[in-house]
């Protein structure tokens, strides 16, 4: 019999996010340090391991490991944060290929306001309900995706929202979808 840690409801839980220059601050930090503050760990990626990027707002990120390097076997999901970082990184084909492994494995894709870029880029999201930032609502639509303007959608393992007033929304829905994974 498995029991669910209650306090720790993620433990055992490893995610990726990625970061790059002009990512957006809240869109980052917020989900990393719920994840960790529930248990999980959370890896962010960016092109270079130890790499210093700065957000939209001036908040530092020095990368834990570099893109080239991530595989989606390690990780049960990851989490895209918006920004403008989202249009430079999925011209990354490494990034859009974990997207794609991700998805195709049933793992948990969460993408916020312009973090939508990359699932669409990656091509994982026709057929898929999603909001994202009203910047990007004809890209999705565009991309085959079922466009809906409110704080958080969940379709399956498919987890995004439109901004960073979303995130207590986007966060809880995160933890929803991956605590039937993580068991203690």
């Amino acid at each position: 019999m498995t029991i669910l840690n209650h306090r720790h409801p993620l433990a055992g839980i490893r995610l990726l996010s990625f970061v790059g220059d002009a990512y957006e601050d809240l869109e980052l930090w917020y989900p990393k340090l719920r994840i960790e503050e529930a248990g999980g760990h959370v890896t962010i990626a960016g092109t270079r391991q130890g790499r210093t990027y700065a957000g939209k707002h001036g908040y530092p990120c020095t990368s834990d490991a570099a893109i080239g390097d991530m595989e989606a076997d390690d990780f049960h999901g990851v989490i895209i944060p918006g920004g403008w970082m989202p249009d430079a990184l999925r011209r990354d084909e490494k990034v859009l290929d974990v997207v794609r492994e991700f998805a195709a494995h049933g793992k948990l894709v969460a993408a916020i306001c312009h973090g939508g870029w990359i699932p669409i880029s990656a091509g994982v999201y026709r057929g898929v309900r999603v909001t994202g930032s009203p910047g990007i609502k004809d890209d999705l639509m565009n991309a085959g995706a079922i466009w809906e303007d409110t704080p958080v959608v969940v379709d399956r393992h498919f987890v995004s929202s439109r901004k960073p007033a979303d995130l207590p929304a986007f966060m809880a829905a995160i933890i929803e979808v991956l605590t039937p994974v993580a068991v203690v």
